[in-house]
């Protein structure tokens, strides 16, 4: 296993496991529980912690009030282990007598981004000022909650473990939650047992901050649609694709059913989250807790309530867009702000491929997604990066085989996705962006077992390594052999760097020379004279996705370039998972004209599209692309493109100590970014005319900017001073420390 996180890890609980009384083991399905504990603070605290595990989900209210929304993570920090939150109560609960009540939520059934306990149950322990609350109280008590319960079918698809939400107000229970609440009918909760047994496990703290969360919030607008069955469908409009709980005020007859759902209850082709309310007599208010994801949300009615307020809340990670790239093509723009949304509608407990289908972890979209977080969210995003990565490493298997989703009762290997994982776009780049060089050192020995699996057969060619799934991308014509070999090399070359950072030369040279050595069998073997092909695919068109990797990892010799790019010119099999390194390999080429139209051409329908989301396939709900759901933040790879190489600006060093400014603005001529380092950002404006280029650079404090030039003649200044370091015999650069500058380059 790799290196423990100590900050992670819990040491010490003087409370217990608590849970209703008579619930059988395993707990049922979809089980909430609404628990209550009266108790007085003796005098004023400086701090007061709650440290609170349960499975699945809670929502804690002090005194009636709430303070965490969805608390919780779900499971599986490794096998056998469990999440706690750690919430600052200090602003909550003075000198006096207080109600703690938490509603828990057990999902009670595996998906593909949660392992069950069991068990529903709960651990809250109370500290004041770094000691146990010194408290005259009353112990905690627990109900079953009498509304929560299941919908009939269709339910849910087998990858969520979520269930659908029933809601009946005819038994519920009342102002459960507020001070003075009743509750002498309640049962005392009982005790199973200590922090760390099973089946809940090891408790690890959870690393990523608690959700953000709107109030209730008007729709956008409010359409009302009459139905032949004596039903209205209102529907809610969202401002975009966004995660929501939605929210209703009705007025009438008790045992009337309203369906919940989204526009989106069947995106990916199969059922997601749906909700139903049963109303009681009278006016009556309610927020279903368990959210979904669209761009409406879709009420039924029966026509006999009268509806008075329809509302969603908005939550999700919390992280903002605050980076951004505005440029002179208004399709680019629309593509860069498509991709920062669905970014975001794809990150909670998680990174999801998709929010609606699975919810689930696969790494192949991790390693799209964690550059682009870069380039757009603030730094709070970067505790989910950290996270995605331990997960991947705490799960692995005992032969080192590297598996996804994860977490998850998952031991299937996706060969190229765990390549590309532990290579350049994945670990490498978290590591340049975000300066974590633990990342690094916890996991180079799980990284070195992984390559260890892979061989070379005689001929000195990478063997095919099926894993549990040899998947590579949506569509056809994929060339395996070139694919598998240009992701190990990719592998080997930023083991090769990592190796450096860690000190550890011998494994540095070991891994360059791996490299190096198939890079030279690649180019023997593969280059036929018009592109790469292995001898499995002679009969068969180029591979766009093939020559896009021949050319990133290295294989393409310059000379080679035009060749590729005509490949790229006549081929487009890739789905948007692989389409980023098609249209990188042209950047890195040169050929940006040409990339920028392929980005567009590819790119058009969705970017014409009312959706503001981003599609798993150039097309929808079709199972051609995996079930073609619309929101894959494995299409945003533009938004990292645009940013990183139509803008020019990418990290030299580790957290951005550094970093270089080389735009290739094609045929542009108006390009803004900001890059969203902290505390303060990297700005660049670039503006071109017939007169040359100049740039408006802001270098924040603490880091230093190397600019290319593209002029190939020494007329360049700096805050209209003249650089005159520069000649034709250097290299064409300025290194500026931190300021404002205006840098002019004259054709």
């Amino acid at each position: 296993m790799p290196a423990e996180r100590p900050d992670l890890i819990n040491h010490s609980w003087t409370s217990q496991w608590i849970g209703l009384p008579g619930d059988p083991t395993p707990s049922p399905e979809n089980l909430w529980l609404m628990f209550r504990r009266v108790f007085s603070i003796r005098s004023r605290p400086d701090r007061v912690l709650a440290r609170i595990a349960g499975d699945t989900k809670y929502w804690l209210y002090v005194d009636g009030e709430l303070v965490v929304f969805e608390g919780g993570l779900k499971r599986g920090p490794r096998p056998g282990a469990s999440w706690y939150d750690t919430v600052d109560l200090t602003a909550c609960l003075g000198e006096g007598d207080h109600t703690l009540a938490l509603l828990l939520w057990h999902f009670g059934k595996d998906g593909f981004s949660h392992v069950s306990s069991g068990k529903g149950a709960l651990l809250c322990e109370l500290t004041v000022d770094g000691s146990p609350v010194p408290v005259i109280d009353t112990p905690w008590k627990v109900l079953r909650h009498p509304a929560y319960g299941s919908t009939g079918s269709p339910h849910p698809n087998f990858r969520l473990p979520e269930s659908n939400l029933r809601y009946d107000a005819r038994v519920d229970p009342g102002a459960w939650t507020a001070p003075g609440f009743d509750d002498a009918h309640w049962p005392a909760a009982v005790h199973l047992g200590p922090a760390g047994i099973d089946p809940w496990g090891e408790l690890v703290e959870r690393p990523i901050p608690l959700w953000r969360r709107s109030d209730w919030t008007p729709y956008e607008r409010l359409e009302r649609q009459e139905l032949p069955d004596g039903q209205v469908l209102h529907i809610g409009v969202l401002p975009h694709n966004a995660q929501v709980t939605p929210c209703l005020e009705v007025e009438g007859p008790a045992g009337e059913i309203i369906d919940i759902r989204t526009d989106n209850y069947l995106g990916g082709s199969e059922p997601n989250v749906r909700a139903e309310y049963i109303t009681k007599d009278g006016f009556q208010r309610h927020e279903s807790p368990g959210w979904m994801n669209g761009h409406a949300v879709h009420y039924r009615v029966p026509r006999n309530l009268s509806v008075r307020n329809l509302a969603f809340r908005e939550s999700g990670y919390d992280s903002s867009i605050v980076g951004g790239f505005a440029c002179d093509d208004e399709e680019l723009n629309t593509l860069w702000q498509k991709a920062s949304r669905t970014l975001t509608v794809n990150l909670r407990d998680n990174f999801f491929d998709c929010p609606d289908r699975e919810r689930a972890q696969w790494w192949g979209d991790v390693v799209l997604q964690i550059p682009q977080g870069f380039y757009a969210m603030d730094r709070r995003f970067d505790a989910l990066a950290r996270k995605a990565i331990d997960d991947l490493f705490n799960w692995r298997q005992p032969d080192g085989t590297l598996s996804s989703p994860v977490p998850g009762n998952f031991t299937d290997e996706l060969p190229q996705q765990m390549l590309a994982s532990v290579g350049h776009y994945g670990l490498w780049t978290y590591y340049l962006h975000s300066g974590d060089r633990d990342a690094l050192s916890s996991t180079a020995e799980a990284v070195q077992a992984y390559l260890s699996l892979w061989k070379v057969d005689e001929r000195g060619i990478l063997e095919h390594r099926p894993g549990g799934w040899a998947w590579s991308d949506w569509g056809d014509n994929q060339d395996m052999r070139i694919l598998e070999s240009a992701w190990y090399i990719l592998a080997c070359r930023a083991s090769a760097r990592i190796a450096r950072v860690l000190g550890d030369e011998d494994k540095a040279r070991a891994h360059q020379a791996q490299a190096d050595r198939l890079t030279e069998t690649c180019r023997r073997e593969f280059w036929d004279g018009a592109g790469f092909r292995s001898i499995e695919h002679t009969e068969r068109p180029y591979d766009d996705r093939a020559q896009a990797l021949a050319c990133l990892a290295g294989m393409v010799r310059p000379s080679q370039y035009p060749a590729i790019a005509r490949a790229l010119q006549e081929q487009a099999w890739s789905s948007p998972y692989m389409e980023k390194y098609v249209l990188e390999a042209l950047l890195k080429m040169g050929y940006i004209d040409q990339a920028l139209e392929r980005m567009k051409q590819r790119y058009a329908e969705m970017i014409a599209s009312p959706i503001t989301t981003l599609w798993e396939g150039w097309a929808l709900n079709t199972a051609r692309f995996g079930g073609g759901t619309y929101n894959h933040a494995w299409s945003g790879g533009p938004l990292e493109l645009l940013s990183r190489c139509i803008a020019g600006v990418g990290p030299t060093e580790p957290g951005w100590k550094r970093f270089s400014v080389r735009p290739a603005l094609g045929h542009l001529r108006q390009v803004d970014v900001v890059v969203p380092t902290e505390p303060d950002p990297i700005r660049l404006g670039l503006r071109k005319d017939q007169v040359g280029l100049e740039m408006k650079l802001t270098v924040p404090a603490g880091r230093e900017a190397v600019v290319s030039h593209q002029t190939t003649t020494s007329r360049v200044c700096v805050n209209d001073r003249p650089d005159r370091s520069l000649s034709p015999e250097t290299e064409r650069t300025s290194t500026l420390p931190s300021g404002v500058w205006t840098i002019r380059e004259f054709s």
